[in-house]
């Protein structure tokens, strides 16, 4: 059975692996805060009927409790150890949502997959301010194939390690403002993580999606290059590593090859 794996714009993601749905930082919204949405329709509302969700920290635009709402009673959602200490709106919405906290190393079996928490390099605190309590994650989902969701991260040595071998990698290439800080991977290092982590294909995500309202003419090409950007550089370093660059709502098909 082929692995599928659909883009909905940002980090939010649906990972379909043996008749399971996984879900990513789920982003559900057209406005947040001085963020709106430029490009891609918002996700539809059957996006939120996944099995699981993954959350990769407690950025407002990764960990965003309105659209963690919008998932059906009994989702099981699971987030950074020290997240609900750290986010008490996330708290209220436990019942009805099943909230699991996961450290690295952490595995969360959900029927034949199973999903395995790994380090980031990112301070995933709740901005503007908030405690160093809840680790920043990525997550590596293993059913017929394994996929990584790197979440928001920067290289970090040992990352080749910690991730483990993977088929298919999910990387964040961009971001959602004109400057990326320390913590992130642009195009070119995300090409470098590529060459680390050798997966079989590649998916670049968190990027072209959302901006700041008023910042249009400000770097535009920090918006609309970094997709392609990254697959043109990703072919020197892994030229063996297939990049398959989605449209928002756009879904690629991967065989399973183990």
């Amino acid at each position: 059975m082929p692995v599928e794996v659909t883009w909905w714009g940002h980090a939010t993601a649906t990972v379909r692996d043996s008749g399971v749905t996984v879900l990513t930082d789920p982003l559900l919204v057209r406005r947040l805060a001085h963020l709106r949405r430029r490009r891609g329709a918002l996700p539809p509302p059957e996006v939120a009927g996944a099995d699981l969700v993954l959350v990769s920290h407690l950025h407002a635009d990764h960990l965003h409790l309105g659209s963690l709402a919008k998932l059906a009673p009994g989702t099981r959602v699971v987030v950074p150890r020290g997240a609900p200490r750290a986010v008490p709106g996330l708290r209220r919405l436990a019942p009805p949502l099943e909230l699991i906290e996961a450290a690295p190393g952490d595995e969360i079996a959900a029927g034949p997959v199973t999903v395995r928490a790994v380090p980031a390099a990112h301070d995933g605190r709740r901005l503007p301010v908030g405690p160093h309590i809840a680790p920043a994650l990525g997550f590596v989902v293993t059913g017929e194939e394994r996929t990584y969701f790197a979440g928001d991260t920067g290289l970090f040595d040992g990352m080749a390690e910690a991730v483990g071998e993977v088929d298919t990698a999910l990387l964040p290439v961009g971001g959602w403002g004109p400057f990326l800080g320390e913590g992130h991977l642009d195009a070119r290092r995300a090409a470098e993580a590529l060459a680390r982590l050798r997966p079989r294909s590649a998916v670049p995500v968190h990027f072209g999606t959302y901006w700041p309202v008023g910042l249009d003419a400000v770097r535009p090409h920090e918006f609309h290059s970094p997709g392609a950007e990254f697959k043109r550089l990703a072919a020197r370093p892994a030229p063996e590593v297939t990049v398959h660059l989605l449209e928002h709502g756009q879904s690629v098909r991967l065989e399973a090859n183990r």
